[in-house]
């Protein structure tokens, strides 16, 4: 590479201290990350290059999803020592060069505890840019923020029990959760209506949402006024679902029940808190939100700072419920607050057994093991039981073996080809015709049905195909990216309705029958970034290139949100999505392509969240290599909230 060449490159840090830029050549941080650090060392008059690697580091560590550095964790340093390539395509230039050795651990400590730019410690001064504690160096609004979430959720761990009536609380209980129903559902709904705070956990189709349904039946039976209740989930798509859901439980409760649980909205957390910008909100620490039960889903989606904005906003006897599976990917954003919570030790008194109740089922408390019950303490309640899906399918099985980190069952499980899996093994940068057959026929199958559902002007329909069939990738670019995969699936998919849909090049991007993926909040229309939807046409059919005659729709298939679309937030065409995108979505049909078995973005967590999105077909196209690359390697990411303040 030139001198010109490295001047022009983004990932080069020009004129940073030699130390520094000897960690930038070999591609351990960023040029951003080194302009950050060299940044606040000018504000805060610090010099010292080991501390100013320290501060990239964290800089660094943020993007990757963690909140903090600990850098006398030996495996931690040995990831970060590991040269940054999320999209290993294209020409990236020359290879980097090795790394440099990690500076003397304890006068690197020294340095950052004597530091102008770092505070020290809790009570450190509050006007520094980074903080150390307990061994760990943050950027002090994350240190904030979780000290936040930590402060908070604590406080609701070990408040007082709420008051209420026993015996109508067991009558509730026995009715909406009778004795053949799973235990730990009828104890999740019981911790709720005495607590501030409860986490249900579980993995797909273990009946998180048919427990919040009939909890929340459980929570209005009384003679009051109705509590007031918010349902909220991190994206749209995800909003839909559990209000979709939610209301297909309350409508086959008793009379009485469905009455009183009445029909709660679901909406975005960034819109139930009155989004302003990115850190500011209407409902805050000084304007908490009027609810008295606020229900979190997909609470594995949600970042460290979200969380703290939240906690902050409710009242403080109002009750939280948050909804997840930990073993999902977190958040795209820093933190794993759902894995935090559910992992940590013990901040109130495990729950003691109750066997001096006879109205109790004689399988209650009394069947948790030692971690069940000391989680119920901590407001845990992980479900285990699985109620969805035929005994048939292996979707859940190879779930469950990819949770547990079996990659040769999760192999035998692909291998088989029953049971709605299979695997396509295959190099998936040099993919023929042979190995994409069954994906192919899948995306023309779901792209003609929803190019003819919008051109009837059909949004229900529409929205419906939409979520027939999804490909889903690990990277942006490349040739196992998702640019790649929406530009083939769209080319496909045109192909087959040719005459139909307007080609990809028309005169304007708002094609009848264009599948859209919203990539910025937008609060006043009501769309949030990973929002999916269609354009359908409006009134009669029309030419698919007219764009007075489309409109937009979004969400529920029974409810749709339709938005004009000069009123549309930005939006890109979503033939394909990365897993993250995913997240919160179901769909029929899910086809997978994984990247080389050298890719660092395969992760347990990412197979996980891919193979439990789809509802009836998984198909993982990859080599063996790389299945067993992403389930020996879960996600690590840096955080402080496990542990107590030292």
């Amino acid at each position: 590479m030139t001198a010109d060449t490295l001047a022009g490159d983004v990932r080069v840090a020009v004129a940073a201290p030699e130390l520094l830029a000897a960690f930038n050549a070999a591609g351990v941080v960023a040029a951003t990350d080194v302009h950050v650090a060299t940044r606040l060392g000018r504000l805060t008059d610090e010099q010292d290059p080991t501390v100013l690697l320290a501060v990239a580091l964290v800089v660094r560590a943020l993007r990757g999803g963690s909140v903090c550095v600990r850098l006398d964790d030996a495996d931690e340093l040995a990831a970060l020592a590991l040269p940054e390539d999320t999209d290993p395509a294209g020409d990236r230039g020359a290879p980097p060069a090795d790394p440099p050795p990690w500076p003397e651990h304890a006068a690197w400590v020294r340095a950052i505890e004597a530091s102008p730019l770092v505070a020290a410690g809790v009570a450190g001064p509050a006007d520094r840019p980074a903080r150390w504690v307990g061994g760990r160096l943050y950027l002090d609004r994350y240190w904030r923020d979780e000290l936040t979430v930590r402060r908070l959720v604590d406080a609701r761990l070990v408040a007082p029990p709420l008051t209420v009536d026993q015996a109508r609380l067991d009558a509730a209980l026995a009715r909406l959760f009778p004795g053949a129903s799973d235990v730990r559902q009828r104890l999740a709904a019981e911790h709720a209506a005495g607590r501030r705070l409860t986490v249900l956990t579980g993995g797909p189709g273990t009946g998180k949402t048919t427990t919040v349904a009939r909890l929340l039946a459980v929570l209005q039976d009384g003679d009051g006024p109705p509590l007031r209740v918010a349902l909220a989930a991190p994206t749209g798509k995800a909003a839909a679902r559990l209000q979709e859901a939610v209301r297909d439980v309350v409508t086959d409760l008793d009379p009485q029940d469905r009455d009183r649980t009445g029909s709660p909205e679901a909406t975005t957390v960034h819109r139930l808190l009155g989004y302003r910008s990115a850190t500011r909100f209407r409902h805050h620490a000084g304007h908490h939100l009027p609810h008295d039960v606020v229900v979190v889903d997909e609470t594995s989606m949600v970042p460290l700072s979200l969380m703290a904005r939240l906690l902050e906003s409710l009242r403080p006897d109002a009750r939280l419920v948050l909804v997840g599976d930990p073993d999902q990917l977190a958040s795209v954003e820093a933190g794993a607050v759902l894995g935090d919570l559910v992992a940590r030790p013990p901040v109130a008194a495990p729950v003691e057994t109750r066997t001096d109740r006879s109205d109790r089922p004689a399988d209650d408390l009394d069947g948790l093991d030692d971690e069940a019950r000391a989680g119920v303490g901590n407001g845990v309640v992980r479900l285990v039981t699985v109620h969805r899906q035929g005994s048939d399918s292996a979707i859940l099985p190879l779930a469950a073996a990819i949770r547990d980190g079996d990659a040769d069952t999760v192999l035998d499980v692909l291998r088989a080809g029953t049971g709605g899996v299979e695997l396509v093994e295959a190099d998936t940068e040099r993919l023929d015709e042979h190995a994409v057959a069954g994906l192919r026929d899948d995306a023309i199958d779901a792209g003609r049905r929803l190019v003819s559902a919008a051109r009837a002007g059909d949004a229900a329909g529409a929205l419906d195909a939409l979520a027939a069939h999804r490909v889903m990738v690990a990277h942006r670019r490349g040739p196992v990216g998702v640019a790649r995969w929406a530009a083939q699936v769209e080319a496909w998919v045109e192909e087959a309705t040719a005459g139909v849909a307007a080609p990809a090049h028309a005169s304007t991007p708002w094609v009848v029958g264009r599948p859209l993926l919203v990539t910025s909040n937008d609060a006043e229309v009501g769309l949030y970034n990973g929002d999916t939807g269609v354009l359908v046409a409006e009134g009669e059919a029309a030419p698919a290139g007219d764009a007075g005659a489309v409109v937009a729709v979004f969400g529920d298939p029974r409810a749709p949100l339709r938005v004009r679309t000069h009123r549309l937030p930005p939006v890109e065409t979503v033939h394909a999505m990365t897993v993250h995108r995913a997240q919160g979505s179901q769909f029929r049909r899910v086809s997978l392509i994984l990247p080389p078995a050298t890719s660092p973005l395969l992760t347990r967590e990412l197979l996980y969240t891919a193979v439990t999105r789809a509802q009836e077909l998984v198909r993982v196209v990859a080599t063996a290599d790389a299945v067993r690359a992403a389930v020996g390697h879960p996600v690590r990411r840096a955080s402080g909230l496990r542990d107590p303040l030292p």
